[in-house]
């Protein structure tokens, strides 16, 4: 199988005659195999291609994760990719800005400085960056303060005209139903996975609007937002839990606040919410079939129809048409049409049976002919789904 995505994308393994190195392995515990092979591999292909790191030069590399701790603030873990980064050096990190106050391995024990390929974990940054986002040591932090905000304001920039221009094209379609979201969670890496759950949950009537997602607590701030919305608004915590005044306020507002440890929960009961959005579907529920063999004028009462029920139940209650040839000539598409009475013989009865004769009068209409079709049905509204 990896042999045929790797021709699929046009890779074909040396053992084949290609130029793309392919070395089997097995990483099961107690059945490893082919590991110092990869290895070995790995830094011949370096050596070739002349992949070497500066350790000389300002450290730079990618953020792998980051969370908030309580004792420790920001944590980040990342790979230094070139350069060496020690304690003290000044870093930003996407959004992110600080000084690295303390290092450690992949083991915990601290450092005072890291080189190329290596895995560390800092602490020292002034906010929560992204998994995948790229850091580098600058001279001092007025340079990373300067371009982090620089950073964040173009952000602040970009998401200010995405609302507009999805409500404007919603207004030349029709409305679309909004599920409104504010996330917390404990990671960086939670947040980025419950939202590409959150893109399979996709229709064109309705959506979820992520107005907020941020690491941490769930705070009074994030409750100010939720009221700030224009409807009510859902916040969301993973593995995170409310502080005491963000509860107060919450519970005082009537903002609902629900919280997950694992994410497909959280999607299931998200996935229900849109459902829930979403207008039933009516679904004609045919009932039976009578024809009509005569018809009687009354006095004060109007025409009145001889019928035979030939196919199924006719119910008092039910709707009805009338068909002529063929064509349903009564109700019109707009309007729905009922009976006005329903006998069986000279009773008043709920319904009458296949294979039965019955009288049958149309609530405001008169103009019925021998021959006539009287159908009835019923229409039930069934929840969609996404």
């Amino acid at each position: 199988k990896t042999r045929q995505q790797l021709y699929a994308q046009q890779l074909i393994p040396d053992t084949m005659g290609g130029d793309t190195p392919f070395v089997e392995t097995v990483a099961t515990p107690g059945k490893a195999k082919g590991i110092d092979e990869l290895l070995d591999m790995l830094s011949l292909v370096a050596e070739l291609k002349e992949l070497k790191a500066n350790p000389n030069k300002p450290a730079s590399g990618t953020c792998l994760e980051a969370k908030l701790s309580e004792g420790e603030g920001v944590v980040a873990t990342l790979l230094v990719r070139d350069g060496t980064l020690r304690r003290g050096d000044v870093m930003v990190c996407g959004l992110a800005y600080g000084r690295v106050r303390a290092m450690y391995d992949d083991h915990g024990m601290s450092l005072d400085e890291a080189g190329p390929s290596m895995p560390v974990r800092i602490t020292g940054l002034d906010e929560v960056p992204n998994a995948d986002d790229k850091f580098q040591v600058v001279p001092d932090l007025n340079i990373a303060r300067e371009v982090a905000e620089k950073r964040r304001e173009r952000l602040r920039t970009s998401q200010a005209f995405k609302p507009a221009t999805f409500r404007l094209e919603d207004l030349d379609k029709q409305k679309v139903a909004e599920l409104k979201l504010i996330l917390k969670a404990d990671v960086r890496g939670s947040i980025e996975a419950i939202k590409k759950e959150m893109e399979k949950l996709t229709h064109e009537e309705v959506r979820i609007n992520l107005l907020h997602a941020g690491i941490g607590a769930i705070t009074e701030g994030d409750v100010a937002l939720a009221l700030a919305s224009p409807e009510n608004t859902l916040i969301v915590g993973f593995n995170v839990v409310p502080d005491d005044r963000a509860r107060a306020l919450a519970d005082e507002k009537g903002i609902q606040i629900r919280q997950y440890d694992i994410i497909y929960n959280l999607t299931d009961e998200l996935k229900s919410a849109l459902q829930g959005k979403l207008k039933p579907r009516e679904e004609v529920i045919h009932l039976g079939r009578a024809i009509v063999r005569k018809t009687f004028k009354i006095s004060k009462v109007g025409t009145v129809a001889g019928c035979y029920v030939t196919q199924g139940t006719i119910e008092r209650n039910a709707r009805i048409r009338l068909i002529r040839e063929g064509v349903v000539i009564y109700p019109p598409p707009d309007r729905t049409a009922s009976l006005e009475s329903l006998k069986r013989i000279k009773d008043d009865v709920r319904e009458v049976r296949e294979g039965y004769d019955c009288g049958i009068k149309i609530a405001g209409y008169d103009n019925i002919k021998e021959g006539d079709v009287i159908e009835a049905f019923r229409v039930e509204q069934v929840q969609r789904t996404l």
